[in-house]
C-alpha cells in the first residue's frame, strides 16, 4: 500500500470552462496557491480483489466510485484491482478546492504503488485529468498551469512559479456553508460555456489577468495581484449569473464578506478577497494582518482559518 498526502490549492487567476471536457483542457491559463494545513491523504492498495473506494470513512459507489477507478485506469493501466482509502480534513465540494487535493493525492499515491517512475509534469498532466485544478498541486507555493495548445493536452500542465517561501503571506478562509453544493463545477462549466453571453469575453480577456498577477508574484506586489485577483473572479462569476438559468454560489454572508473586506483596506489593511464555485470566501494578505483580518470575518463566520503557503505532494 502507498499513501500520499496533498494540499488544495486556490485559484488567484481563474480557470473555469474546457476546451476539451475528455482530457480536462480549460479554455483558459490559471495561477494559483497551494496552501498548508488543509489536506487529503489518500491510501491505493492494488491486488486488494475488488475495487472498493471509501471517503471519509464512508464506502461510495456510483460515479464517484466510478471517477475514481476511470483515473486508476488512466494512471496504471491494466492495474489489478484496488482499495481506496482518502480522507480529508476540510469541507468536500463546496468550494473550497477539495478536488485538487484529492486527485494529486491519489495520482502520486497510484503511480507510487505501483512502482512507476514519472516526472512532475507528467504527474501533473496525469493528476489533471481527474480534476483539473489537481494539476497544480504537484507543487507547493505559487503555481501557474498553461492552457496549452496541443489537442492531446501534453503541453497543458501545472509550472513551478516560485517556492512557498518566497512570500509571507497567507490565506485567510471564511466558511460560509461547507455542505455539498447543488451545482457541481463540472455542471456548472459546461452550462456557462453553453449558454453565457459573457463567456467569449472571459476567455478573451484573461491573458492580461495572468501578466499582471505573475509579475506582481514575483515582485512581491499585493496590491497588483490582489486586483488582478478579485478581477478576475469577478469576471468569472459574472460567466455564471448570466447563464440560462443563472448560477449563483454567493450567499448574502459571501457578500457581507466582500464589503468587509474592502472596509479593511479603507482602513489602509492589505487584504483582497477570491471567489471559487462555492459561497466561501477567501482572503489573501500579508502575514502580519491575518489575525486581523480573521477577526473581520469571524463577525459574519463561525469557522475562520489562517493558512500559510503549502508544499507538495508527500509519499507518508
Amino acid at each position: 500500500m502507498a499513501t500520499a498526502i496533498a494540499h488544495p490549492n486556490i485559484a488567484l487567476i481563474k480557470y473555469w470552462g474546457k476546451r476539451d471536457r475528455v482530457l480536462n483542457l480549460p479554455s483558459t491559463s490559471s495561477i494559483s496557491l497551494t496552501l498548508d494545513t488543509f489536506e487529503t491523504k489518500t491510501s491505493v492498495q492494488l491486488g486488494s480483489g475488488q475495487d472498493l473506494l471509501v471517503v471519509n470513512g464512508r464506502a461510495l459507489m456510483g460515479k464517484e466510485a466510478e471517477r475514481v477507478f476511470n483515473h486508476l485506469d488512466l494512471v496504471v493501466p491494466g492495474r489489478q484491482k484496488a482499495q481506496v482509502v482518502s480522507e480529508s480534513n476540510f469541507p468536500m465540494a463546496a468550494g473550497l478546492a477539495s478536488s485538487s487535493s484529492a486527485f494529486a493525492a491519489l495520482t502520486v499515491a497510484a503511480i507510487a504503488e505501483a512502482g512507476l517512475e514519472k516526472t512532475p509534469e507528467e504527474m501533473s498532466i496525469l493528476a489533471r485529468q481527474g480534476s483539473g485544478s489537481a494539476c497544480r498541486s504537484l507543487w507547493g507555493g505559487w503555481v501557474e498551469w498553461h492552457r496549452g495548445m496541443e489537442e492531446d493536452g501534453t503541453d497543458s500542465h501545472g509550472k513551478h512559479l516560485a517556492p512557498r517561501d518566497h512570500w509571507d503571506v497567507r490565506m485567510v478562509v471564511a466558511v460560509v456553508a461547507g455542505g455539498k453544493k447543488k451545482i457541481s463545477s463540472r455542471e456548472g462549466m459546461l452550462r456557462t460555456m453553453q449558454t453565457s453571453p459573457m463567456y467569449a469575453a472571459w476567455v478573451n480577456s484573461y491573458e492580461r489577468d495572468m501578466r499582471q498577477a505573475r509579475q506582481a508574484i514575483l515582485e512581491q506586489d499585493l496590491e497588483a495581484l490582489g486586483v488582478a485577483m478579485e478581477r478576475s473572479t469577478l469576471k468569472m462569476h459574472s460567466t455564471m449569473m448570466t447563464s440560462e438559468p443563472p448560477i449563483r454560489y454567493w450567499r448574502g454572508a459571501s457578500v457581507a464578506l466582500m464589503d468587509a473586506i474592502e472596509n479593511l483596506r479603507a482602513k489602509g489593511i492589505g487584504a483582497w478577497w477570491t471567489m471559487d464555485a462555492g459561497p466561501n470566501v477567501k482572503v489573501l494578505c500579508e502575514a502580519e494582518d491575518a489575525e486581523r483580518v480573521a477577526a473581520a470575518l469571524g463577525a459574519f463566520v463561525q469557522q475562520v482559518s489562517v493558512l500559510a503557503p503549502g508544499g507538495p505532494p508527500r509519499l507518508v
